[in-house]
């Protein structure tokens, strides 16, 4: 996720005026990472067994 955002920062303007990878987009790809992310995370618990004792 960090190097979302770092790219998004590195990358900036593409020289016609027009942003090429700006803040909105970055945040929007963390966003779906994040959202993967904990899904992922979910999948794995759910398969997970613990017995109490």
């Amino acid at each position: 996720m960090l190097a979302v955002l770092i790219a998004a920062a590195v990358v900036g303007d593409n020289g016609d005026g027009q942003d090429g990878f700006g803040a909105e987009r970055a945040w929007f790809y963390v966003t779906l990472l994040t959202i993967g992310y904990l899904v992922s995370r979910g999948l794995a618990k759910a398969g997970s067994r613990h017995e109490d004792q």
